[in-house]
Order: C-alpha cells, then sequence, then structure tokens
C-alpha cells in the first residue's frame, strides 16, 4: 500500500463508457479512488451500491469517487448499468494503475495462492496526494467509511 503524504501515481484508463481519464483531470477536487477485485461479484457489488447510495453526499463534498478494476470496459458498463451506479469505474486489464497502486497482491483463495486485487480505498486530496489509504477494508463498510474520512478532513481544514 502506498504511504499517506506521498503523490498519487498518474494514471490513463478508459472508463464504462470508452472515455479515458486521467488523475490530472481532478486537481482541485479531493478523490476517493477504490480498487475492487471484480464486477458483479457480492462483495464488489455491495460496495459499488452502497458508494452509488452516498454518492450525492460526496459530490456535496466536493468529491468524485473512482472504482478500478482489471476487468473490461464491456463488463465495467454492464456493471453500471445494472446497478445504476453513477460514478466512473475504470478499466485497467494491463494491471498498470493498480500496480502503480500497489494493490496486486499475492492471496489465499479456498487453500491455493493466486495474484489478485485487495480491497484498496485511496484518499486523495485536490493537489493529488494521498490523504488516507485503507488496505483489506470491508465491501459493505467502506463507502459510509470514506465519507467519515471526507467529514474529518473538512473539520481540520
Amino acid at each position: 500500500m502506498l504511504e499517506i503524504g506521498t503523490k498519487a501515481p498518474a494514471f490513463e484508463l478508459p472508463d464504462q463508457n470508452g472515455n479515458v481519464h486521467t488523475l490530472e483531470e481532478y486537481r482541485g477536487k479531493k478523490v476517493v479512488l477504490y480498487f475492487y477485485p471484480k464486477d458483479n461479484t457480492p462483495g464488489c457489488t455491495k460496495q459499488a451500491c452502497a458508494f452509488g447510495d452516498l454518492y450525492p453526499q460526496f459530490t456535496e463534498k466536493g468529491a468524485v469517487v473512482i472504482g478500478v478494476s482489471k476487468d473490461s470496459v464491456a463488463s465495467h458498463k454492464k456493471f453500471e448499468e445494472k446497478y445504476d451506479l453513477p460514478f466512473t469505474l475504470l478499466s485497467d486489464p494491463e494491471l498498470s494503475c493498480i500496480q502503480a497502486y500497489d494493490v496486486w497482491k499475492e492471496k489465499n483463495m479456498y487453500g491455493r495462492k493466486t495474484m489478485g486485487v485487495v480491497r484498496t480505498t485511496y484518499l486523495i486530496d485536490e493537489n493529488g496526494v494521498i490523504i488516507r489509504a485503507f488496505g483489506k477494508v470491508k465491501a459493505a463498510d467502506n463507502p459510509a467509511q470514506m465519507l467519515g474520512e471526507l467529514k474529518a478532513e473538512e473539520e481540520q481544514a
């Protein structure tokens, strides 16, 4: 996991509509960047839907929510449409962003060691610096937790 206080790695990835996004375009806003293993799995669906439910509160705080997985653009589009997700999902099949953010790790699946995305969420400030980092987050609780972190940031400011 990347250290708090470090500059967030740049990325250039397509979203669920095929539009390319970069971290730089979000300069001036806080970014909740969350990495998840796979579209349409129970934990990832809970997490995405909870971010969707709380999305208006994130935008009120001047923050954007971006989900990243190695799923394809087409998979993200189906996931977005099925659950009416109001935020950006980035496709990273080459693992460039996933590896840059240090979330591609060895995992133990039913006694077998495999490589995969460890569910991780970063809060990046308006200047592109990581101000919060959470690894192995609980899918259903993570969106409310991140909203709480944004509120704490506001109070400190």
